[in-house]
């Protein structure tokens, strides 16, 4: 078949290369892509993925049997729903499905309708800004401050104090903190706990869970500062058994998905659910409706299979005839370190030149998955954006997966770039007490 993947981040570079490797993927095109997919897809860079008139004109051109959409905001603006009206095969849910990620109040309401696991609540407008602050001096610190709509991995704040929290009611409703995405903000309580990644994929009626992961969202090492899109993950999780896979399944995903099928707006696609363990009961924090980043480099590093006949199952709504055969994971541990431009998640450097990424592969036995990068004039990679370079590999273990991880880091040539040395820190202390 022939696809095409929308974006071009870590992400997508990741969905990419495994789809380059899938039996039943006969051509593949990036639209806008990057510098890092070129070596295994056509990438259409001037083609933003925005522009749905310019996406639907290129599926027609190239007659398209199935696009992959890989962020959020796209999904959310409604590509999926104007690619299905055109006849195409989308992996990735409709705009009313998308809602899940768009609005994390109206994922709240359906926890609440579907009695799903998660934190106590209430949402507030603009409008309602003195109720807001009068809810937050009602409640217990911490206590968690998230704008409604998308913000980038970045409209959650966790204030330790009360002071903390009525400032970010404050800024958010205000609308100077996030714009429209903070016009609506929800408040709840501050679960504490062991953060864990759940994936399950869906084509409107069954679901199937997918993979596990564990992520980093703080911005530098021991959990301190900012919070992130993510600084680095690895994956399975190794806290996940299948008997806490069944349970997330049952109380969380599955009644996800009938609640969404019962509303109208059947969920087809990857639904990444953010889980906290509160003792040995999942608590959901907040879905998203496609795979993570930094996540999927890891998971799509240790996936095994024909990814391209299984996101095809869930576009046709074929999941229960799926042959269980078509997909399987290595028995590796997968870490992704992703490499930020200095400054970042604030104000950080652009358009400074990076080096010796394929010595770093060669040497490291590592790949790299660029995230946030372009070609200057001259020819020479650069970096653009703030998460700029995933670093992924595969071991036996953590440590091992871990070690190549942050050798060929070593290797790369970016004296602006800036790390976390600490990834996949809990799983080596769970690894240490094991042993």
């Amino acid at each position: 078949m022939k696809i095409l993947v929308i974006g071009g981040g870590g992400r997508e570079h990741a969905l990419v290369w495994q789809l380059a490797n899938a039996q039943s993927c006969t051509e593949l095109h990036a639209a806008p892509g990057n510098p890092g997919m070129e070596e295994c897809a056509q990438c259409h860079s001037d083609i933003a993925q925005t522009d749905h008139k310019a996406i639907i004109a290129l599926c027609k051109h190239k007659t398209i049997d199935l696009v992959v959409v890989g962020p959020e905001a796209p999904l959310v603006a409604g590509l999926a729903t104007g690619l299905r009206a055109e006849g195409f095969a989308v992996f990735g849910p409709d705009t009313e499905a998308a809602v899940l990620e768009g609005s994390k109040g109206f994922m709240k309401d359906l926890c609440r309708t579907c009695n799903i696991p998660t934190a106590a609540y209430e949402r507030f407008t603009a409008a309602q800004l003195e109720s807001a602050r009068t809810y937050v001096q009602d409640s217990p610190v911490p206590v968690v401050i998230k704008a409604d709509g998308l913000a980038a991995g970045k409209g959650v704040i966790i204030a330790q104090t009360r002071e903390e929290a009525l400032e970010a009611v404050d800024d958010m409703l205000s609308g100077e903190r996030f714009g429209d995405a903070g016009a609506e903000i929800v408040i709840e309580e501050f679960m504490d706990g062991e953060e864990l990644s759940f994936f399950a994929l869906s084509d409107g009626k069954d679901v199937i869970p997918f993979a596990s992961a564990q992520d980093h969202k703080r911005a530098y090492d021991g959990d301190e500062g900012p919070n992130t899109g993510g600084m680095g993950a690895y994956a399975p999780a190794p806290m996940m058994t299948p008997e806490l896979e069944n349970k997330i399944m049952e109380t969380i995903i599955r009644p996800t998905i009938d609640g969404m099928r019962a509303k109208g707006c059947p969920f087809t696609g990857v639904l990444y659910a953010g889980l906290m363990m509160c003792g040995d009961v999942p608590k959901l924090i907040e879905y998203n409706v496609r795979f993570g980043d930094p996540e999927c480099q890891a998971l799509m590093m240790g996936f095994r299979g024909d990814l391209a006949a299984v996101l095809m199952a869930c576009a046709k709504g074929e999941l229960a005839v799926l042959d269980p055969d078509t997909y399987g994971w290595a028995d590796d541990t997968t870490v992704c370190v992703v490499m930020a431009a200095k400054g970042y998640p604030g104000a950080y450097l652009k358009n400074t030149p990076i080096t010796n990424l394929d010595g770093a592969e060669r040497a490291g036995d590592i790949k790299i998955f660029h995230a946030g990068t372009s070609r200057n004039e001259d020819g020479i990679l650069a970096s653009t954006g703030g998460r700029v370079l995933g670093v992924t590999a595969a071991g036996d273990d953590i440590e091992t997966a871990r070690k190549k991880v942050y050798d060929g880091i070593d290797r790369i040539d970016w004296p602006e770039g800036f790390c976390r040395r600490d990834i996949g820190w809990r799983a080596v202390e769970r690894l240490k007490k094991a042993g």
